[in-house]
């Protein structure tokens, strides 16, 4: 009987705990998603505000700040028409700069200029459609000058950040959009996924 009465104390005192933990995990869950939400709107948000600023830019020839707080300033468009994807880049790639765009990397060639340009976003945000970017594909930059180049995919790659293998002053005119991989990871780690494109005269 007491073991009986023992056992029946062991479960209330259990049941309790399990729906605090069930609770506490729950809300955290729901934390999570609603960062998840917050992060997608706020670069949707951004980069309608991106796109204004921009349009100023390509109106009247001067650099137009997104925001009068912004360290940076929209410095091309990126779109790639075949999946119907566009996106404002920044100058720069600071952890500012890309919470709100893919930033062109500093020392990295301009759009149609010799070289390498170089732009990175963050892969569950601005860049995650390169996953499906395919060899052939044409992207599109247009500079703040207004002018617009057309690249031709010609493949991807999967490398360390530190062993890129990226030259910005490489032969050629060329075009890297590079994010982080692989891309239905929650963490960050040293591998990046290329896309690299050449030039079509």
């Amino acid at each position: 009987m007491t073991a009986i009465s023992h056992t029946h104390k062991s479960r209330a005192v259990f049941r309790p705990a399990a729906r605090m933990i069930a609770i506490i995990a729950a809300l955290f869950g729901f934390s999570l998603f609603g960062q998840g939400l917050w992060i997608h709107a706020k670069a949707q948000l951004a980069q309608i505000l991106l796109e204004r600023a921009f349009a100023e830019t390509l109106a009247t020839g001067d650099p137009v700040k997104p925001w009068s707080w912004a360290d940076t300033w929209p410095v091309a468009r990126i779109e790639v028409p075949r999946l119907a994807e566009s996106a404002i880049a920044l100058h720069g790639a600071s952890g500012q700069a890309l919470a709100f765009g893919p930033g062109h990397i500093d020392r990295s060639a301009k759009p149609g200029g010799d070289g390498t340009a170089v732009y990175a976003a963050h892969r569950d945000t601005h860049f995650a459609f390169l996953k499906d970017v395919n060899i052939d594909d044409d992207i599109k930059i247009t500079g703040q000058d207004g002018r617009a180049f057309h690249y031709r995919v010609t493949g991807t790659d999967i490398v360390r950040w530190d062993h890129s293998g990226i030259g910005t002053r490489a032969n050629g005119k060329n075009l890297v959009l590079a994010t982080c991989w692989p891309f239905d990871s929650a963490t960050s780690g040293p591998m990046r996924y290329l896309v690299k494109a050449i030039l079509v005269e």
